[in-house]
């Protein structure tokens, strides 16, 4: 993993999406065929709109896998689309105590942050995201838009 985070520092604007795939996927990697088919039904059933199936599916997974980092992360997922805020906030914080280097769990603590109104959180959030990966177009994004509020509150 350290090469590929590498890599992704590295990258130029061309290869960044790719070498992110590869990290996402290797996150995927629970290194147990039931588990890995827990996790696929459980991002499945959130693409299909259906939060609530995905997090019992990620429940079992994280029971079964309590140290499967994904398994966290999806059922932080389920639980923000469900509105339960607080669940998501202990499962992000799980994910991020296994895999510290997250982008993707930090994305959706910055969220968070943005919406209890934390600014300077969510701000310090994709900061730390765009030195992970620096061709984050969505955490960019999201700073330039935060920088510009957070400089309108100031004047």
């Amino acid at each position: 993993m350290d090469d590929l985070y590498q890599q992704l520092l590295d990258a130029d604007a061309q290869d960044y999406a790719r070498i992110e795939r590869q990290i996402v996927t290797e996150w995927e990697r629970s290194g147990s065929p039931a588990m890995d088919l827990l996790l696929r039904r459980g991002k499945e059933a959130l693409e299909e709109g259906q939060p609530d199936v995905a997090a019992e599916h990620f429940t079992a997974l994280v029971d079964h896998a309590p140290e499967f980092a994904e398994g966290y992360y999806g059922r932080a997922s389920a639980y923000y689309l469900l509105g339960k805020t607080g669940p998501a906030l202990d499962d992000i914080q799980q994910t991020l105590r296994l895999n510290p280097r997250h982008f993707e769990a930090m994305r959706g603590l910055a969220t968070i942050m943005l919406e209890l109104e934390r600014d300077e959180d969510a701000r310090t959030l994709y900061e730390l995201i765009l030195t992970i990966n620096p061709h984050a177009i969505e955490a960019q994004e999201a700073l330039n838009v935060l920088e510009m509020q957070l400089e309108g509150q100031a004047l």
